[in-house]
This record gives structure tokens, sequence and C-alpha cells, in this order.
């Protein structure tokens, strides 16, 4: 398994761009299977992740061509051969459920396998089979598959009120949506980016939709929907990702592609900590203003609020801010497993269910560390950025699903690192 060797100490100075958001992509991707009609997504990101979309949909009889480097993606899925998604390939990552309403929507019948994906709690997809259910599915649930199966004469219209603002929910309920019968309305929808982004792309391919980050999203059904092209959103976890950087380790970093209205709660703790943040013709640049940043308290909220996706990175950062920080954690459970190894470097962390206490350190250690998700391996490696001496983070293949070449990325603006073992596009 391959490992991430890291040598502490140094600014970071230079640019970074930033790729199409991951989340919207694997969200853009299932859009295929609603017409026969090609569509186009272009500034897509190279991610593990986007492989296992794309296996996903060729398993169902999806063409799937990816050009220029893997960052434009040609489908069509204008002779889907099936309707069932399996295991062995959902069990991979969670964002699988998402073919569900587009299936059920255009075919009137499928049965997805439940999902896997990161270990960061239950999270269960309860919420999208009531949507689906509401707008008159039946659901079968027997041997770790959802048979699901739409009435005569297709889904229909319906109000759906989603009891939390669920991401995945409300993509699936906005998909399935777009070609029942009728009038649907949703409401407590998410309105994240990626939610944004894919009603963009839908109303391309002739959807009637109005609404979306609003909260209530109303969607007119349409008989058949066509083909269009449409660039995925910027990836704002990877934005406020690398935003961190010279926070961590000092100097000046320009996030290239990046838009302050994508990451507004984050770039406001970082005032806060004393980070200068400006947005710039070409992106948003990054400074630590003065010394050591201080310490603040965090809460993890739906959009806009501050994302549960960049809690990991904060943390450290908050490990050498003068002062204590609390971190609450409100949107995943078991979201804190990067906490122990971050003791390991020296870090002061306490965690009581979803608050983590840290009392930030005059400096952390290099030491051998283990990655347990996503956004845990990013937050090891900041850490060991700004850390003295030699940091190995184990258990990187979780990078290569959200961090497009980081490797390649963090060495461009000076860091010191290497992945080793198996060859890798980064090398």
């Amino acid at each position: 398994m391959d490992q991430i060797i890291v040598q502490g100490g140094g600014e970071l100075h230079g640019e970074i761009p930033i790729t199409g958001a991951k989340n919207a992509c694997l969200t853009l991707m299932p859009a295929t299977l609603l017409t026969d009609q090609p569509l186009t997504l272009t500034n897509a990101p190279r991610l593990s992740d986007i492989q296992t979309m794309t296996a996903l949909l060729q398993s169902l009889g999806a063409e799937v061509a990816s050009m220029q480097d893997g960052h434009v993606l040609a489908m069509s899925s204008h002779n889907l051969t099936s309707q069932m998604a399996d295991y062995e390939i959902v069990r991979r990552m969670r964002a699988s459920i998402l073919v569900l309403g587009p299936l059920l929507a255009r075919f009137g019948t499928a049965t997805v396998s439940l999902p896997g994906g990161c270990a960061i709690g239950a999270r269960p997809v309860d919420l999208h089979l009531k949507a689906l259910e509401a707008m008159g599915a039946s659901l079968d649930l027997r041997d770790g598959y959802v048979h699901a199966r739409a009435p005569s004469g297709g889904l229909k219209g319906a109000r759906i009120d989603f009891p939390l603002a669920s991401v995945g929910a409300t993509e699936n309920a906005l998909m399935a949506a777009t070609l029942a019968r009728g009038t649907t309305v949703l409401t407590n929808a998410a309105r994240e980016p990626e939610i944004v982004d894919l009603a963009e792309c839908l109303r391309r391919m002739g959807a009637q939709i109005e609404g979306e980050a609003t909260g209530t999203i109303t969607i007119q059904g349409v008989q058949t929907l066509s083909g269009a092209t449409h660039p995925v959103v910027t990836d704002r976890i990877e934005l406020g990702t690398y935003m961190l950087l010279p926070a961590i380790c000092g100097g000046e970093v320009e996030c290239l592609g990046g838009r302050m209205d994508l990451i507004a709660a984050f770039a406001e703790k970082l005032d806060e900590a004393g980070v200068a943040v400006s947005q710039t013709e070409r992106g948003i640049k990054v400074s630590r203003k003065n010394g050591r940043v201080r310490a603040v308290d965090v809460v993890t909220e739906p959009f806009p609020g501050f994302p549960t996706d960049l809690q990991a990175q904060m943390m450290a950062l908050m490990c050498t801010a003068d002062g204590v920080s609390v971190l609450e954690e409100r949107i995943f459970e078991n979201r804190f497993m990067h906490a122990p190894e971050l003791m390991r470097m020296g870090a002061k962390i306490e965690v009581q269910g979803g608050h983590a206490t840290v009392t930030g350190v005059e400096k952390l250690r290099g030491a051998p560390v283990m990655a347990t998700d996503l956004r845990a391996s990013i937050s090891l490696i900041l850490a060991a950025l700004a850390a003295e001496g030699e940091t190995v983070v184990s258990r990187v293949y979780h990078l290569d699903r959200g961090y497009e070449r980081v490797v390649r990325k963090l060495r461009g603006v000076g860091a010191n690192l290497k992945r080793i073992k198996e060859a890798h596009p980064d090398e």
C-alpha cells in the first residue's frame, strides 16, 4: 500500500490550480441516465471515485469516454442494457445510490445495491427512498438491494418535505422529478453549490427547475430531456484545503479558479484566525498575517455553513494555533478519527462525542500516522508540512478519491514530500 513521506518545515509560495468538484461530478454523471442523447462534462477531476462511477455507468450499458487527460467526460445512455447497479461496484462508493432516481424516472424500474463509502457514520439512504415513495414508487429492500418500481405511467409529482437537508436525497429526488408527471416541490432541500450545479446542468438538458439554493426547489416534469455540455463547478473542498497551506506553513498561495461565494463561511473563520484571504482576478490569495494563527471555534453545518468536509483540515490548523478551540461536528458521527493520529504528532486534543477540544502547541513533530478516510488523509499531510522532521502517512489510497495529483500540486508550491511504493500518476 502506498505511503506519503513528508519533510516538514518551510513556507509555501506559488499557485495551485483547483479542479472541478468531485461531489458535483459524481452527481452530474448519473444525469446521463435521464436521456438517450449525449451529455458531456468539462472541467471534470481525475479521481478514483470518478473511475468508479464510470465503471458503474458502463455496467448499465452507458458509454463513457474520457478525454483531455480525463478532464472531459463524454457520456451516452442511448442503449442501456441493464437497470441493476451491482454490489461489487456500488459498495466502493456511496454516491452510487444516485443512479436510483434517474433509472426509475426514465425506465420505471431500478435495482440498486445499498452503498458503501468512507467509514464516517451510518449515513442512511432512507430519505432518498422516502422521496421516491412520495412520487409513487414501490420499494422492496431485500438481499442488500433496493428493488424499485414506478407506477404505470411513471413517477408523479409530489410535495416532499425533507426532515433534514440531505444533499444526496435532494439530488436523487431532483433528478427523478425532472421526468415525473406534474409538479414536484422539495422543501428543506439542500442548498450546496453541487445542487445548484446539478440544477443548471439539468436545465441545459431541458428540465424546468426553479429555486435551487433557496431551500425550496420546484420542478415541472417534462416528457424527455436532451443532451448538453456542462462545466463542473470548482471544488470548494479542494479549494478550502489548499487555502490552509499558507495558514499552517506560512507563505502565500493563490488558488486558481477559487470563488469566495463557494467558501464564504470557511473564509470568515480563516479571517477570524488571523489569515488574510482575498479574491483576485484569477482565484483566491491566502497568506498568514502575523505570527501564529489564533484559535477559533468551529461548528459544521449544511451549506452555507462551515463544511463538514473541511473540519479535519481545520483541526490540523488549530493544532498549532494560539489558544484553545472547540470543533463541533453536527453532520456525521465518527468524524474525529484523525484526532488520535494528530495526537501522535504532539497535538493536544480531547474528543467527547461530537466535540473536539484542541489546545494549540508551539510545534508538531513528525511521526508515523495512518489515514482513516479521505479528509483525514489530507489533514495529516497538512499537519506534517508544518511539523518538525519526517512524517510517514500510510493508507493514502483514500486521497485518490478526492484530490487530483496532490503530491504534484503540493510540490509546485515548495512542499517537500514524495509518494512511495506503487507507481502512481503523481510521480
